[in-house]
Formats: structure tokens, sequence, C-alpha cells
């Protein structure tokens, strides 16, 4: 963890390529696990590519955040990783490895922020990539979703040891 951030809450970004599916979901599935248990998180997300700049969250990804707990992503607004993120999270969680390895040049020296894959924290699913709905069907964001939840838990359960 970054030395100034020590006494305050863990920050994690939840990085894709576009921000409008899978990264908006992970944020959205921490968000909800760490209400559930009590645990303090600083959460966004944000996305390696610049073309959904000030874009809301897919639709078919709002539907099926508000169909799993009524989370509400409809607010959200596609961001793209920027320098001052690897300084400002400590933890940077990025979907697929296409977007680990373009996170990885990004990363400037000195920065304290851990980079892994989210599916590095479930059990099982260790180097995969988030299934991408984006060119599919709500099914397709349903599995998305059950993938998120499952690896966002297993985090959390590992930051609450």
């Amino acid at each position: 963890m970054n030395s100034s951030k020590m006494n305050s809450a863990p920050s994690v970004l939840m990085v894709c390529l576009g921000n409008i599916c899978r990264s908006p979901l992970a944020e959205a599935a921490l968000r909800k696990a760490a209400a559930r248990s009590g645990f303090a998180i600083n959460v966004d997300s944000a996305g390696t590519g610049d073309w959904h700049i000030g874009s809301a969250p897919d639709p078919r990804a709002c539907a099926v955040a508000l169909s799993h707990g009524e989370v509400d992503i409809r607010d959200l607004r596609a961001r793209q990783v920027c320098e001052a993120d690897f300084y400002e999270f400590d933890f940077i969680l990025a979907m697929d490895s296409s977007n680990l390895r373009n996170l990885e040049q990004m990363m400037p020296e000195g920065s304290g922020a851990h980079l892994s894959l989210l599916l590095d924290y479930s059990p099982g699913a260790e180097g995969r990539s988030v299934a991408d709905p984006y060119y599919g069907t709500p099914a397709d964001f349903e599995i998305c979703w059950a993938q998120v939840q499952s690896a966002t838990e297993h985090f959390l359960q590992k930051l609450e040891q």
C-alpha cells in the first residue's frame, strides 16, 4: 500500500478498455460488497482507451447492476486512466491481460500502486480475463456480473484480513 495511504481506506481502480461495461460493473460489485460488510473503501473505474470518455455505462450493464441488489451505475461517466491514478490508488485491477500490459507500460516510476488482474482474486480463475460482454447479449452481461461479483468479494475478503 502507498505510504501516504496507510491511515486511510484502501483505494481501488477497476480498469477495462472503454470504461462502459466491465470496469463500471466491477466498481459497482466492489461498492456493494464493501457496503454489505461495512468495510471502508474508495473505488473508481477507468479505461485505457479514450473513445468513450464522458459516456454513461452501457445500458445493458446498468440493467444488470440494477437487477443484482439495486446497484445504480447510470450516473457514472467513462474516463481514461491517467498518470495520477498510479499514485492515488493502492490497487489497480485490470479486467484482462491486454489492459494489464497497457497499465504496466503506463505506470510511472515510483508509483506504489499494485497492478493485477481482477480475476487473480477469484479462486480457480487466476490469470483469466473477465468476459467482455460489449458485443454480446444481456446473458453475456450476466456472466460478466457473476465474474466481477465473485472476484470483488474475494478481493474484499483479502483486504479485510
